[in-house]
């Protein structure tokens, strides 16, 4: 795993046409834009968890029946001061860095009392966002650097708190059908109390020929104040109905304190984030056009999630299928002494809480204070999952199970926060990198894959047919790597429907590994 998981990527600068074998609807037109890790040395110097590495940013661009394919390192602050020296001198996440001791005693002081309260890393290594018209490489500081969809150019950075009070904000933002973004961030010193803070940037905010940013335009929605004020959640995405932003609090939380003093106790961040598995996940549903929350108290057993699937009203409830873990050993897995060691060894170990649930839980919107205590609020007809009405006149909801071992989700999005059948995702098994995609029905519970022996996918991504009206007309993307020298890279492209390969683009050059991404329609 480690000639796929540790290996330093390159650039590929300069679009390379891919050779296509199959067909390739014509209809498809545009460029899938991925974003991951991928440098993950620096000179000597070496960065100890995966989720580190540096931001390396690949297109796949459809035109004509015809793929090219091209690639960017991020060209933030962090990686240019990075290079600048020749080795790791910007902390991550899970690799804290130190001055130079050949530096002179007033800069080392100077450093060390910068770190009081962190200034994050720029490195933003997760996804592709969209605010307005203008495209980000984002990951989940108060940090973004905004990029050229088609060049793959760093235009520059913007800071989150110029426009709003932040400190970390999602990856994972929601879109509308009017081209609004949506998304989550946590104020951890601001005015007043901290809290987490819902916003909204509007679909026309982007100011072309001016250059100013989309998010001057920012909308703060509504506000939710920690339940404890030096442990706020930690939370990697969220979700949305057409009229509900559904946030989950969970008990993987951050440590406020652990993490003003980790510079000086010599650990990372990383360890300031603990998973409670004596506390209750909270779930908090508000309407995403008044900013008020419903009031009724809704809680779970501790879990942790990472990414939600879909979610959608249905006659006066909320229901919202995510990726559960039962603790918070998945990130640990990713640390480069474990990847090194066989990550298979370390899932093996942690079998029971390394692979994910897949759940649904059913908030009903309207509860009757009134009713019956015990009694199961969700009057849903076929729905297993329920929400019981407590003594306090809070609602326990235990979750359906729909199925195990499935992560990365992905929708036809134009079912965002609609009633739903299938989503797609990546099928975890024992490896730190699934060799898997498949695409799931949440009706019938019926699993459909694609697998090459030796290679490994990434998420997969669904486009719509131009017209469609059934939910998987389309094709799935994702682009696949072996370390096998020869197996070249691939764009796989696969029916949706069928979950068959209808063409694979295969590339002459170094593809790397990813994380998430977003597929920008050609205009």
């Amino acid at each position: 795993m480690e000639q796929i998981f540790g290996k330093n990527g390159s650039e590929t600068p300069e679009p390379v046409k891919a050779q296509v074998t199959g067909e390739l609807p014509p209809w498809l037109r545009g460029s899938l834009l991925r974003n991951g890790p991928g440098l993950f040395s620096v000179g000597e110097s070496q960065y100890n968890h995966w989720f580190d590495g540096l931001s390396l940013i690949h297109s796949f661009t459809f035109s004509g029946g015809e793929v090219t394919y091209r690639s960017k390192f991020l060209k933030s602050d962090t990686y240019k001061r990075n290079i600048k020296a020749d080795r790791i001198v910007v902390s991550e996440f899970g690799t804290m860095i130190y001055p130079d001791p050949c530096k002179n005693i007033f800069s080392r002081v100077f450093t060390h009392l910068s770190n009081v309260i962190p200034d994050f890393t720029d490195n933003n290594l997760i996804n592709i966002i969209r605010y307005g018209q203008d495209y980000y490489a984002s990951s989940e500081v108060n940090y973004m650097n905004q990029i050229n969809p088609e060049t793959l150019e760093t235009v520059g950075r913007i800071n989150y708190r110029d426009h709003i009070a932040l400190n970390l904000a999602t990856a994972h933002p929601h879109y509308d059908s009017e081209g609004n973004t949506y998304n989550m961030g946590t104020a951890m010193m601001s005015f007043g109390l901290p809290k987490y803070v819902i916003f909204k940037v509007p679909g026309d905010a982007s100011d072309k020929q001016g250059g100013k940013p989309a998010l001057r335009k920012v909308e703060q929605i509504a506000s939710i104040p920690f339940r404890s004020t030096m442990f706020p959640s930690y939370y990697h995405s969220f979700g949305m109905t057409e009229n509900y932003i559904v946030f989950v609090e969970q008990p993987f939380k951050l440590d406020i304190m652990k993490l003003a003093t980790a510079y000086f106790r010599g650990v990372n961040w990383g360890s300031c984030l603990k998973f409670d598995k004596d506390d209750i996940t909270l779930f908090h549903v508000v309407n995403k056009h008044t900013g008020k929350a419903v009031s009724t108290r809704f809680y779970a057993d501790a879990l942790v999630v990472f990414h939600h699937i879909n979610a959608y009203e249905s006659d006066g409830h909320v229901v919202f299928d995510l990726i559960s873990y039962e603790d918070s050993k998945l990130y640990e897995m990713f640390y480069m002494k474990n990847l090194k060691r066989d990550a298979g060894s370390f899932m093996e170990e942690n079998r029971s809480t390394c692979i994910p649930d897949v759940l649904r839980f059913i908030l009903p919107l309207a509860v009757d204070k009134g009713a019956p205590r015990g009694s199961n609020l969700v009057a849903l007809e076929g729905e297993t999952a329920t929400a019981v009405m407590k003594e306090d006149g809070s609602v326990y909801c235990q979750p359906d199970f729909l199925f195990k071992g499935l992560e990365l989700p992905g929708i036809n999005y134009n079912f965002n926060g609609k009633k739903y059948r299938y989503f797609y995702a990546s099928k975890m098994e024992l490896s730190a990198h699934p060799s898997k995609i498949a695409k799931f029905d949440v009706v019938s519970r019926n699993l459909l894959e694609w697998h090459q022996e030796n290679c490994f996918a990434s998420e997969p991504v669904f486009v719509a047919s131009p017209g469609a009206v059934e939910e998987d007309d389309g094709v799935i993307l994702s682009s696949v790597i072996s370390p096998d020298p020869n197996i070249s890279p691939f764009m796989l492209v696969l029916d949706a429907k069928t979950f068959t390969e209808i063409a694979r683009a295969s590339i002459d050059a170094n593809v790397h590994m990813d994380l998430h991404g977003l597929f920008v329609p050609a205009v």
